[in-house]
């Protein structure tokens, strides 16, 4: 799938994902999920009452099962999750930076009046330690901490788009995830994987990518 299969002239804004896509970040999310499972245990939610793989998803649930019988505890519940993954991201943020052309490929594109932005499932805290400068170079960051609902829960992408006033039909949602994939087709755009995280060609290509390219400044090749 190296060839473009949509038309460069309808793409008048590009939606980026941050970890993996402009920066390298390096979360140990295996940590991370050991960690916040730990947490749940502890709280006497069983492994089995959790349906998901993700972390934010982990917590969510078991904030549901922990409200129903009380709500002090679900709220304490909630504070220590979210302090044992800010604390993994912030820690890696510290030790991560942006891939050598980020700066570049968002100045180019705003030179060429394409509209950009970008949201992660990261906290702003750590973003914003990789990239301090991050809104001088793209109009919107929408964190988890902006939204209930994070990618790909389509609430992600379409309050980004609501922000720059920008179409569904004509944006371009770029990340390293299949993840980032389903939330661009959530939420109506078109959808570009890159092979600067984990995730390999045939990852993208069973999530429904529309193109595939090594890394993300290589839209600018297509995107003129």
């Amino acid at each position: 799938m190296a060839a473009l299969t949509i038309k460069q002239s309808i793409i008048k804004t590009i939606i980026f994902d941050f970890d993996g896509t402009l920066a390298k970040l390096n979360i140990d999310f295996r940590q991370m999920r050991e960690d916040v499972l730990k947490l749940i245990l502890s709280y006497g939610i069983t492994r089995d009452q959790l349906h998901t793989y993700f972390v934010l998803e982990m917590i969510d649930g078991a904030f549901e099962i922990l409200n129903q019988r009380s709500a002090q505890k679900s709220n304490k519940f909630l504070d220590e999750a979210n302090s044992i993954i800010e604390n993994i991201e912030i820690q890696a943020a510290n030790n991560g930076e942006l891939f050598d052309r980020t700066k570049e490929l968002l100045k180019t594109l705003q030179s060429r009046n394409i509209s950009c932005g970008i949201i992660t499932r990261n906290c702003a805290k750590a973003v914003k330690i990789v990239f301090p400068d991050i809104l001088s170079y793209c109009s919107v960051l929408v964190c988890r901490d902006d939204v209930n609902n994070v990618k790909p829960h389509p609430e992600h992408l379409n309050l980004a788009l609501n922000k720059l006033g920008s179409s569904a039909e004509s944006t371009l949602m770029i990340g390293d995830h299949p993840l980032d994939i389903q939330t661009g087709l959530n939420a109506g755009t078109k959808t570009c994987g890159v092979l600067t995280g984990r995730c390999q060609r045939n990852d993208f290509i069973e999530a429904g990518a529309d193109i595939i390219l090594s890394q993300a400044a290589d839209i600018l090749d297509i995107i003129k």
